[in-house]
């Protein structure tokens, strides 16, 4: 293990060196383009092998990964915000086709108005077009999903495409201390590709991306789904796996300060860092809160989430991103969902924030955390959907 100073894009490039894909194509956008430039060196240095492809757009970089994948080849691609969205006809083909392949999302907001920081509306966005979303609170955790993702992917009884996920500008461009595993033990632990099915294996003929209609389309999302549900076990497995190199623990979501907590947090990615910051604070006060940090968003994980909250009073759920239109935003909706029919009937209060890069201080989280105390000590139910620092 090396001890070394990256930014968020350093670390997951880094990553990617190690794992030495066999192919990536990618198109530069802010803030993901600094990642893919720092990987170009690599591969001009002759530090990797791979067949780096430079696409004329998103779209043309998802669909040459997608052609990469089907012939057998380990494939990586990065991308954020409105790339994303370029690519959005081509995601749902990746994970149709059980294309195991990674991506790096620096997340950034959608237009418009344009804007260029952060927020989870991009990913976000994309949640229910079949892929895994892994989240990284800080370069760490996005170099260390970025080596497990490979694995998740590629398992034989997941085959699904991965996310990985570090909020723009705030861990892409902000340099960190990472530990970085050595390159052996590193590449042992990523090891070979075997693909399932290949179209360059002429021995074993398969067939890609045919017409489907009804006759066999509905089998083919039903083996998808199973896909998504069998990376649940694989995910916690392969966590459990890199503990061992690394030292660090690796779940669905981590609990902070949760053995006594009566109010507690969500929060996903950068913003945890800050929110674990105030649980302190209040904790030094006797206050009896706590924090769950999420790192796993697809597959949802329903059952253990509802386990982790059943000692509650009260909730705030902080969603980086809205559903227009729906009552809350994503992360808000997943929980609620999860509670229903396991007899929780605390207030569940849905905190929409940071939208656009705005900043989310250490004192706002604690006047969240100073609201649902309120809840608690009132009874009284709360309006369900609030929006944290906006000019009403």
């Amino acid at each position: 293990m090396k001890v070394v100073g990256l930014t968020g894009n350093d670390a997951v490039a880094e990553a990617m060196r190690q794992i030495n894909p066999d192919v990536c194509a990618a198109y530069p956008i802010t803030p993901q383009t600094e990642l893919m430039e720092k990987f170009a060196q690599f591969v001009s240095d002759g530090l990797v092998k791979t067949e780096l492809v430079l696409a004329e757009s998103e779209h043309s970089a998802m669909s040459a990964c997608i052609g990469a994948s089907a012939a057998g080849a380990r494939v990586m691609t990065a991308t954020s915000a409105n790339g994303l969205a370029l690519m959005w006809e081509m995601l749902y083909i990746a994970a149709s086709l059980r294309c195991p392949i990674v991506m790096g999302v620096v997340n950034r907001a959608l237009s418009g108005p344009i804007n260029i920081h952060c927020d989870h509306s991009d990913s976000m966005g994309a949640r229910d077009a079949g892929w895994i979303h892994l989240f990284s609170e800080n370069s760490q955790e996005a170099y260390d999903n970025t080596l497990q993702a490979v694995r998740i992917a590629e398992h034989h009884d997941v085959f699904t495409p991965v996310m990985v996920t570090l909020d723009g500008f705030i861990i892409s461009h902000t340099l960190e201390r990472v530990e970085i595993l050595e390159d052996e033990p590193a590449k042992k632990f990523v090891g070979e590709f075997v693909p399932r099915y290949a179209l360059l294996d002429t021995k074993n003929p398969v067939t890609m991306g045919p017409l489907d209609f009804h006759d066999f389309y509905f089998e083919h999302k039903r083996g998808q789904i199973e896909g998504l549900e069998k990376s649940r076990a694989v995910v916690r497995d392969i966590g459990k796996e890199y503990e061992k190199l690394s030292g660090r623990h690796f779940d669905y979501f981590e609990l902070y300060r949760m053995e006594d907590a009566e109010i507690a947090v969500v929060a996903l990615g950068s913003a945890v860092g800050t929110a674990r910051g105030v649980v302190d604070e209040l904790r030094d006060k006797g206050k009896r809160v706590g924090l769950i940090k999420f790192r796993v968003f697809r597959p949802f994980p329903r059952k253990e989430i509802a386990q982790a909250l059943k000692n509650l009073k009260a909730l705030a759920v902080m969603d980086r991103s809205n559903s227009f239109g729906a009552y809350g935003g994503p992360v808000f909706a997943e929980i609620r969902s999860a509670c229903y029919g396991t007899g929780l009937d605390f207030p569940i209060v849905n905190y929409i924030y940071g939208l656009g890069g705005r900043d989310t201080t250490f004192e706002e989280i604690t006047r969240l955390y100073s609201e649902m105390e309120h809840v608690v000590s009132t009874g009284k139910r709360p309006d369900e959907i609030r929006f944290l620092n906006v000019r009403e």
